[in-house]
């Protein structure tokens, strides 16, 4: 009962005052499965890509933290192919932050600052990580494309985020068609390096 009231409660805030670059919703009518989508930050790899996420809510939510995950590919040392995030806040004490005060704003609002400055140091990918530290400009390069492979305007886009991302002036382009990855199908190819011009 508990976890109902408060999900309505922060579903209502989420639609109506939603942090910057972020949309969350019910898809249906089960409280325990949310979708959210996060626009890629300005002045990062990620940028004008839009990223969807899946939020599994626990029967004992706010006691317990929900568990989300990417539904986009994303290239980033802290999140793995599978989408799954390294983020304290995602997990209980003593390993993590979770406290029943925190909620699904706050926790998409840490993914979007995460997905902007990534901590190398606590990696789930740490091939990613190294290039991260050790070559940044490739990584730069790899993550830039892999948002304009996977994270390009999709069809379904909500309304709200198609308005948000015309009022900021960015256009997303649909050079080609969004494609889904299974596991670890993304070939060494599109890790090779190309050098800027």
């Amino acid at each position: 009962m508990q976890r109902a009231s408060r999900l309505k409660r922060e579903l209502s805030l989420l639609s109506t005052e939603p942090p910057p670059g972020i949309t969350c919703w019910q898809p249906a009518d089960q409280l325990d499965d949310l979708r959210a989508q996060i626009l890629g930050g300005a002045d990062t790899p990620y940028e004008k890509g839009i990223f969807n996420l899946e939020i599994i809510v626990p029967e004992r939510y706010p006691f317990e933290p929900p568990k989300i995950r990417f539904l986009t590919p994303i290239y980033h040392p802290n999140i793995d192919s599978a989408g799954r995030i390294c983020l304290d806040v995602l997990k209980l004490p003593p390993k993590g932050a979770w406290r029943p005060s925190l909620n699904i704003s706050t926790l998409l609002t840490s993914i979007q600052l995460l997905m902007a400055e990534p901590n190398p140091d606590d990696p789930l990918m740490a091939d990613i990580s190294s290039e991260y530290k050790y070559n940044k400009q490739l990584f730069m390069l790899n993550a830039k494309e892999w948002t304009e492979k996977y994270a390009s305007q999709e069809k379904g886009v909500p309304k709200s985020l198609e308005e948000k991302i015309n009022q900021s002036g960015t256009s997303t382009s649909n050079e080609s068609t969004v494609q889904k990855r299974k596991g670890s199908n993304i070939s060494k190819k599109e890790k090779k390096f190309r050098p800027d011009s």
